[in-house]
């Protein structure tokens, strides 16, 4: 399977400062008071160097307190000085000793320039001669620097995924002479004193170039039969990376067979993208196998935590390594349910509109104080004597008409009424008596020194009391001056 130069990175820092890293990260992981989760030995492909020792503190924390107890690395497999002799190991040594139950896992190229897609003719070449025993000297002075770093109980995944075509150590090519290798490397680790290897076995799930079964080389030589599984092909679902040739379920049942412990040094997200699914099924088909150790591959594609790109797998993931305290009992949180109170809609009281009966004031006509004229009455002492005109024709202006007129008395002025004061309480209305015509008033004859004239009292009034009128009396005779006839 095709993979970025990951396992190159890194390799280059100084043993000091690694040594110092590596100090820094086992004070950072205390043991006191670590909770504890399932047995198998978990842990994550970080970074080759010291990055990936200083992250696993940071793994776990945000695993919820998860104790990471596998460390896993790669040699980098370009030449063969840094295969035999790699100066980065110091750290992970340290992180080792740290803690009695961790588990350094150390992945092993069997050649050199591994990842430079060398073809097929001269991999089998390579094959032979290492047979032949022309690179035993590189894995003896491994072995020795392994023992030396207090690192003898290292779990050795030499050749990986040989069934594969991606790496120069692949099987395919001879797989008769690449078993007799294997054996020859093996042996020549266990030669050296002190050590007390594992070596792991780890094809890649399924058929792919060869079938890995063909490549195994004995149980004499192997401690652990391993395997790395990512999401995807063959297999469209987990159920078929189960049974399919090769896969999880055959992987189990071999190991079983040659009584060998099994491992997932490898396993992760691949082509199928951000699966949470593989991501449970995988962690519960661990959890029901019980491997020696099982490592996630963390970056992207394949990872959870340092690679944002998966976020529901991540959660996945998460949600299931997350530990539990011992004896404690974690209540299901109760959501309560909120109480939400019928709103009481009042009902409007809509008031009766009163109507007020309106009080329609019976209208106060006042009696208007207006003297009343006395009508004249003929003194009965003086008759009333009409004057008689002359029956003669006027003359000119300038003579005296013949007989003089004799003036005929007026009646009598009426004298108007003295106003009542009206007094403070209230006046009954008046029930008004039946109207009794008033005799008319006598015209006075023209030229008379009686000057008659109507008085208007309004037409309600006139009804009332009739026609009025204000007669006076001047005294026009000869001898006043103001005769004009």
């Amino acid at each position: 399977m095709p993979r970025p130069h990951r396992r190159l990175a890194s390799t280059c820092i100084g043993t000091v400062t690694a040594g110092l890293l590596a100090t820094g990260a086992a004070l950072a992981a205390p043991e006191e008071e670590q909770p504890r989760g399932s047995d198998i030995a978990m842990g994550a492909f970080l970074d080759s160097g010291p990055p990936g020792v200083t992250r696993m503190p940071q793994l776990s924390r945000w695993l919820g307190g998860k104790e990471i107890r596998v460390g896993h690395t790669y040699l980098p497999g370009d030449r063969w000085a840094r295969i035999e002799d790699p100066d980065f190991l110091g750290s992970w040594a340290q992180w080792r000793r740290a803690k009695a139950n961790r588990l350094f896992v150390l992945n092993v190229p069997m050649q050199e320039r591994n990842e430079e897609h060398v073809p097929d003719r001269q991999v089998a070449q390579l094959i032979r001669a290492g047979e032949a025993g022309e690179f035993d000297r590189h894995f003896g002075r491994l072995a020795e620097k392994l023992v030396e770093l207090g690192l003898p109980d290292t779990v050795i995944v030499l050749g990986w995924e040989m069934n594969g075509s991606t790496y120069t150590h692949r099987c395919a090519p001879d797989p008769e002479n690449w078993k007799q290798y294997w054996r020859r490397i093996v042996n020549t680790m266990r030669s050296v004193p002190g050590q007390d290897f594992k070596f792991d076995f780890a094809p890649n799930r399924g058929s792919d170039a060869i079938g890995w079964t063909k490549c195994y080389p004995g149980d004499d030589v192997v401690d652990v039969i391993g395997m790395d599984s990512y999401d995807q092909a063959p297999g469209r679902n987990f159920d078929e990376m189960i049974s399919q040739p090769y896969g999880l379920q055959q992987h189990v049942n071999f190991a079983k067979a040659h009584g060998k412990e099994i491992s997932y040094p490898e396993w992760g997200l691949f082509r199928h993208g951000d699966n949470p699914d593989y991501v449970q099924r995988m962690l519960k088909w661990i959890e029901q196998h019980k491997p020696l150790y099982h490592t996630i591959t963390d970056y992207c594609p394949h990872g959870v935590w340092q690679c944002k790109q998966n976020p529901r797998s991540a959660k996945a993931f998460r949600g299931a390594l997350a530990p539990q305290w011992p004896g404690s009992v974690i209540p299901t949180p109760v959501v309560p349910t909120p109480v939400i109170p019928t709103p009481v809609v009042p009902t409007p009281v809509i008031p009766t509109p009163v109507v007020p009966t309106p009080v329609v004031p019976t209208p106060q006509v006042p009696t208007p104080e207006i003297p009343l004229p006395s009508p004249a009455v003929p003194s009965p002492d003086v008759p009333v004597v009409p004057v008689v005109p002359s029956t003669a024709p006027s003359t000119s202006p300038g003579h005296d008409p013949d007989p003089e007129p004799v003036p005929v008395p007026s009646p009598a002025v009426p004298s108007p009424q003295t106003p009542v004061s009206p007094s403070l309480d209230p006046v009954p209305v008046p029930v008004p008596s039946p109207v009794v015509p008033k005799p008319e008033p006598v015209e006075p004859p023209g030229n008379s020194t009686q000057w008659c004239l109507p008085v208007n009292f309004g037409e309600w009034l006139s009804k009332l009391i009739g026609k009025q009128s204000v007669c006076i009396k001047l005294d026009w005779g000869k001898d006043s001056g103001f005769w004009p006839w």
